[in-house]
């Protein structure tokens, strides 16, 4: 890595505590981010920022729950008070839930996926971006799936959430373009995590089935979903906003 991709930005991460958000506090740390890290997980989350401090890295977190504007506001106002701004956010918190048919499909799943992959994100991107105009702008990456960009059988509320995902990306980059905000997001195809290792345990031979869908044939490193995020919040790609960045070894282009 550069080492300066993202130096002297202070950047919150959500959903920190684990997978691609914690491969993320870390690759962000190594580019020169300050850091803010939240997710739902104590334990987690002050383990990652004493390693992160033990490396010489500016690292704080909050536990909170983004499904609430307060969960929200809360990160966001430990970035202000530990660091006096906020210059970009990684809006990464999310879950994905059971396959199950639509026709099958239950009520309090579907709320459940919906309040954390879409209302958590509306509630970040409002208290991130009122904390970024009156500094002149800043840089906000939403995680969002191949998901929201195809069909996957049996996950309705998921595929409708990814693809909210991308709208509000969508949106909030076309509103605040001019005040100096860009808005992308990432789309993960298969990531190693501990919600797919789950998966594949419980599903023998389902990862050699999804990586033959991949062209790369493999399933994607969380550190290579960070990469991808870090080098869109950086100040390496200053005309892109309202883009929606596959990171899927081709798996989209099948």
């Amino acid at each position: 890595m550069s080492n300066d991709l993202l130096i002297g930005k202070v950047t919150l991460i959500t959903g920190a505590s684990s997978g691609i958000g914690a491969a993320a506090a870390r690759v962000f740390a190594a580019e020169g981010a300050s850091v803010v890290l939240t997710a739902r997980r104590e334990d987690r989350l002050a383990a990652l920022v004493h390693e992160l401090r033990g490396k010489g890295a500016e690292a704080a977190y909050v536990v909170s729950d983004v499904t609430t504007g307060e969960g929200a506001a809360a990160a966001v106002d430990l970035a202000l008070s530990e660091f006096g701004r906020l210059d970009a956010a990684f809006n990464n918190a999310g879950i994905g839930g059971d396959r199950t048919p639509l026709h099958l499909m239950t009520d309090d799943v579907y709320d459940s996926i919906m309040d954390v992959n879409v209302r958590g994100v509306f509630n970040c991107l409002r208290a991130e971006i009122a904390a970024m105009l009156p500094g002149g702008g800043g840089t906000i990456v939403n995680n969002s799936s191949v998901g929201g960009l195809v069909a996957i059988p049996t996950a309705a509320p998921y595929i409708a959430s990814k693809h909210a995902v991308v709208g509000l990306t969508r949106a909030a980059a076309d509103e605040y373009a001019k005040q100096g905000i860009r808005v992308n997001a990432v789309a993960p195809g298969t990531t190693r995590s501990e919600i797919t290792a789950d998966w594949f345990g419980r599903n023998p031979g389902l990862e050699e089935l999804v990586n033959s869908m991949t062209p790369q044939g493999r399933t994607a490193e969380p550190e290579e979903v960070a990469a991808a995020a870090a080098w869109l919040l950086s100040d390496r790609c200053p005309f892109l906003t309202g883009t929606v960045l596959p990171v899927d070894g081709g798996f989209v282009n099948q």
